[in-house]
């Protein structure tokens, strides 16, 4: 599992800190202002938006707070403009990392984007230096406690998932982006508990990081994870679960 999906899945395990659960929904409020403005406000014929609510209901948000989001998108309510920026670069030992934006200033998220690459002894790229190495998929994480591996192959290959992989403690059921909600329904259907589930941009090949790399990576992805106009990342560092315990 990459360095960013293992993040992702401790997230979800732990749940959200009542410090951080301001930002997460400053966060996704934006996703869904911008995903209203881009594709309209019905969740039916706009799967980004839809993808945007069922994350702010995962995460307990209040339905005025959403539905206000998706009125400034479609111009019911005033709103700010965000703009989407999409950065490459380099983290703690030559790991590829690619972050998304949204943001209404971009000489702040620039600047902001680069302190965080460089306080971790990385640096921040030329267009189009790593996203190759990255293919946009859907990821479902189950937690071996809740489903068999052949239980999820009979659910979830059955309604289109591309493959189905054993991670240790989880599996990780992975689909075509077209595919992602035939799978999800599939598995809410099935009654199957997952500990996270979104469209995501999956490495090709890991890049194995160990000791004070590791270490590093891992506050990295906590800078990178604080910052409000990162709405998301994605590096292909393979970090030892032991370094997560550690820390």
């Amino acid at each position: 599992m990459s360095g960013h999906s293992k993040w992702s899945t401790i997230k979800h395990k732990k749940g959200a800190a009542d410090v951080k659960r301001g930002k997460i929904f400053t966060k996704l409020i934006k996703e869904i202002t911008v995903a209203a403005r881009m594709g309209g406000g019905d969740q039916e014929s706009n799967p980004r938006l839809r993808h945007a609510l069922n994350a702010a209901k995962a995460q307990n948000m209040p339905k005025d707070t959403f539905e206000r989001a998706i009125k400034k998108g479609t111009g019911d309510l005033d709103g700010v403009s965000y703009e989407e920026i999409l950065y490459e670069g380099y983290g703690p030992g030559g790991v590829a990392v690619l972050v998304e934006c949204l943001t209404d200033n971009k000489n702040r998220s620039i600047a902001d984007v680069r302190y965080i690459f460089g306080k971790a002894g990385g640096n921040v790229g030329t267009d189009g230096c790593v996203a190759w190495m990255f293919d946009k998929k859907g990821l479902i994480s189950v937690d071996k406690e809740d489903a068999s591996e052949e239980t999820l192959m009979d659910v979830a290959l059955e309604a289109g998932a591309e493959d189905i992989k054993d991670e240790g403690d989880i599996f990780e059921i992975i689909t075509e982006p077209e595919d992602f909600d035939a799978v999800k329904d599939a598995i809410d259907n099935a009654q199957i508990k997952y500990q996270m589930a979104e469209i995501t941009m999956l490495p090709q090949n890991m890049t194995a990081v160990e000791g004070k790399d590791a270490e590093k990576m891992i506050r990295f992805m906590e800078a990178l994870d604080d910052c409000d106009d990162i709405q998301k990342f994605y590096t292909n560092a393979d970090i030892p679960d032991e370094a997560f315990e550690a820390m």
